[in-house]
C-alpha cells in the first residue's frame, strides 16, 4: 500500500494498527486507523453499542488450546469469535489489495490472479498456523480445494530472505560511528560506491561492508556455511532464526529451529498501563476503560507518541496529554484530583504538569521499555550459549520494534563484540519484502528444524522384558504391544523441503475395511508410548476401504503413510498398495 488512510499527526505510517470495528450488528465497519478515528467519534454512550478490538493478533499465541471457537474481547466486554475478526481483517486486506492493483495496473484484477502469502511468528503453534490458514479461507483468499493459492510464511524466516538481498547503501551499521557504510559524513554520496570499495579493500578489518551483486546477491563477504541470526522483534513477538548459507544457489538452512517469546513492543504499553494503575488504582484504570473506551484509546496513541521518541541519550522529560475525560472521571470517581494522585504516589520519576500532562523523566520511559528489552537480551544469550550458534558473522534487527534505540544500543552493547550488528533501513518492512521473495520462491528456505517430534500410534508384537504388561493386548491368540509410538521425525531433527517420510503398517484383521491413523505430536525426542506424558493427538488418516468389497482382499494388506515436512505446514497422506486408494490431509492441529 502506498500508505494507509489516517494515522497520527507526526508518525508516518506504512504500516496501519491491527485495531478492527465491527457495527452493533456485528458487521466489518472498519480496519487499522479508520476503526481507530471512527470509534473515536462516536458518542459515548453508542460507542458502548459497538465492537472495538485491538492488538488482537497475539491471542493466537497465548491461547493455550486454540480452536475454531475461541473467543476475543471487544472494547466493551462483548465477546465475539476470533476466527470472524481474522477473517473479517483478511477479507478487508483482499478487498484493499484487489483494489491497489487494479488501480496501479489500471485493469481489473481478480481474485485468482493472486498468490497470496500471510506471514505468522515463528513461535506459533501448528493450531494458530492452522487457523490462519481457516480464517483466509473463510475470507476467500483461496480454498480447500485450491490451497496452493495460499502459502503461510514464518515471518523471520522472510526476513532472513530479505536481508539476504540487502545491498551497503540500506544499511545501518551500529558499530562504527565515524564510518557510515564506507565513506565518513564529509565524502560525498555520489562518488560514495567506488570510494567504499576502495575503503573496503584497503581496510579488510573494517567494520563496514559492501554488498555487490554476486549470484543471489549473496554478501561479496559471505561465503558458503557462514551463519547469521536474524531477530526480528515485532508488536507482540521476538522471532530469532538461524540461518546458514549453502551455495551455488545460496540457499538457506536452518541452523536452529525457531524459538522466541512474547517480548514485543506491546511489553512496554503494558509497563505504561501498570505505571498508571500504579499511581490511580487498578480499579480506576479498570472502570475507566470499561466506561470511556474511546478515551483510553486516546491515552494509548498519546503514549505511542512518545513512546517513540525514548532514546538513550534523551535528557529531556517525554510529556503525555492526559484527555479531558481522564481527569474529570477520576475527580468524580475518587473525589479528589490527579495532581493529588499523582503527589500522594510517590512515583517520582512522573510529575504533573500545569497543562494537564504526565511528565515522564527519560529514565522513567526507559524503565517501561526495561523489562521487554531485558527478556530479548536474555533470550538472545541463551541462543548464543548453543555449540551451532556460536561462530556466528551477522546478527539482523528487524521488526518494527527494531526501530526503537532503546532496543538498538541495549543490542549492539550485548552483542557487538560477538558479531555484527546490522538493522535495515526500512526495518519495519523487512519482513513485508521478504515475504513476496518468498511467494517468487518457496523453494529458497531448503532445510527447516521440525518444531516437534512426529509419529502413529502402532499395535507392534509384545516382546516379553522390553514391553510393560499392561500394554499387553491379546487378540486372536497373538499378543500384541498397544500405543507404540512409531516415531516419523525427531524434535529439532533437520528435514529438506518436502522431504518425505514412509512407512508401512499390516492392519491387524485383514478384513479392516475402515482403516484410521492416528498421528501424535510431543515436544520430547525420545517418545515411547502415544500415553507417554505430553504426547498429544494432532491429526487422523481415515481410509475407508468399503465399497471395494468386488475385489477379493488379499490374505496380508499392506498400508502406506507418507507425511511429507519440511515446509511451514505439513501434509500427510495415506495409500492402500492392494487397491491403490488413498487419502490425503493436512493434519488438523485444531480440533482436537
Amino acid at each position: 500500500m502506498r500508505r494507509w488512510e489516517g494515522g497520527d499527526p507526526g508518525v508516518s505510517n506504512q504500516k496501519t494498527p491491527t485495531t478492527i470495528l465491527l457495527t452493533p450488528e456485528r458487521k466489518f465497519h472498519s480496519f487499522g486507523y479508520a476503526a481507530r478515528d471512527f470509534y473515536h467519534d462516536l458518542d459515548p454512550n453508542e460507542a458502548k453499542q459497538w465492537l472495538y478490538l485491538e492488538k488482537f493478533k497475539m491471542k493466537l499465541h497465548t491461547t493455550g488450546d486454540l480452536t475454531m471457537d475461541t473467543d476475543l474481547t471487544a472494547a466493551n466486554g462483548k465477546k465475539v469469535k476470533a476466527l470472524e475478526i481474522f477473517a473479517y481483517a483478511l477479507q478487508y486486506f483482499k478487498e484493499q489489495a484487489l483494489k491497489e492493483l487494479s488501480d496501479q495496473a489500471g485493469s481489473e484484477f481478480e481474485n485468482s490472479d493472486v498468490r497470496w502469502v500471510i506471514t505468522v511468528p515463528a513461535i506459533w503453534k501448528q493450531p494458530a498456523k492452522q487457523f490462519m490458514r481457516q480464517a483466509a479461507y473463510q475470507a476467500g483468499l483461496a480454498s480447500p480445494e485450491n490451497s496452493e493459492q495460499l502459502i503461510i510464511s514464518l515471518e523471520p524466516e522472510a526476513a532472513s530472505i530479505y536481508c539476504r538481498k540487502l545491498r551497503l547503501h540500506q544499511m545501518i551499521e551500529l558499530s562504527s560511528k565515524a564510518v557510515v557504510n564506507g565513506y565518513r559524513g564529509s565524502d560525498t554520496v555520489g562518488a560514495g560506491f567506488t570510494q567504499a570499495k576502495e575503503h573496503i579493500r584497503r581496510n579488510r578489518q573494517s567494520r563496514t561492508f559492501l554488498v555487490e551483486n554476486v549470484i543471489g546477491e549473496i554478501w561479496s563477504e559471505l561465503e558458503e556455511g557462514d551463519k547469521y541470526v536474524v531477530v526480528d522483534s515485532g508488536g507482540g513477538t521476538v522471532d530469532l532464526t538461524v540461518h546458514q548459507i549453502r551455495l551455488p544457489e545460496g540457499h538457506l538452512k536452518e541452523l536452529y529451529k525457531a524459538t522466541g517469546g512474547p517480548y514485543g513492543s506491546l511489553g512496554v504499553d503494558y509497563e505504561f498501563e501498570k505505571l498508571l494503575c500504579k499511581i490511580f488504582g487498578e480499579d480506576f484504570i479498570e472502570q475507566f476503560k470499561i466506561k470511556r473506551p474511546a478515551a483510553w484509546v486516546d491515552l494509548m496513541i498519546a503514549f505511542e507518541s512518545r513512546k517513540r521518541a525514548a532514546a538513550p541519550d534523551r535528557t529531556n522529560p517525554l510529556n503525555i496529554t492526559l484527555p479531558f475525560s481522564f481527569i474529570d472521571y477520576y475527580k468524580k470517581f475518587r473525589g479528589h484530583s490527579v495532581e493529588h494522585a499523582l503527589r500522594k504516589s510517590n512515583v517520582d520519576f512522573v510529575k504533573w504538569s500545569s497543562q494537564g500532562m504526565l511528565r515522564m523523566s527519560p529514565d522513567a520511559m526507559n524503565a517501561l521499555f526495561k523489562p521487554t528489552i531485558d527478556s530479548i537480551i536474555e533470550h538472545l544469550q541463551d541462543l548464543f550459549q548453543k555449540p551451532e550458534v556460536s561462530t556466528v558473522k551477522f546478527l539482523f534487527l528487524v521488526g518494527g520494534f527494531a526501530e526503537a534505540p532503546l532496543l538498538q544500543q541495549a543490542v549492539q552493547s550485548a552483542f557487538g563484540d560477538k558479531c555484527r550488528i546490522i538493522i535495515p533501513q526500512d526495518v519495519g518492512l523487512t519482513i513485508l519484502k521478504g515475504a513476496v521473495l518468498f511467494g517468487l520462491d518457496p523453494a529458497v528456505i531448503k532445510v527447516r528444524r521440525s518444531p516437534l517430534t512426529y509419529g502413529v500410534g502402532v499395535l507392534n508384537r509384545y516382546v516379553e522384558g522390553k514391553h510393560p504388561a499392561e500394554k499387553l493386548l491379546v487378540k486372536d491368540g497373538t499378543r500384541w504391544c498397544t500405543d507404540v509410538f512409531d516415531k516419523f521425525i525427531s524434535a529439532d531433527q533437520s528435514v529438506a523441503l518436502g522431504e518425505l517420510v514412509k512407512r508401512s503398517y499390516t492392519p491387524a484383521k485383514p478384513s479392516q475395511l475402515v482403516i484410521v491413523i492416528n498421528i501424535y505430536s510431543s515436544e520430547q525426542d525420545d517418545v515411547s508410548f502415544i500415553t507417554d506424558p505430553g504426547v498429544k493427538k494432532c491429526g487422523t488418516l481415515r481410509l475407508d476401504l468399503t465399497g471395494t468389497s468386488g475385489t477379493a482382499v488379499p490374505a496380508r494388506r499392506e498400508i502406506q503413510t507418507l507425511m511429507q515436512f519440511g515446509d511451514t505446514e505439513i501434509k500427510a497422506t495415506a495409500v492402500d498398495i492392494a487397491t491403490s486408494k488413498s487419502v490425503k490431509v493436512g493434519i488438523d492441529f485444531l480440533n482436537y
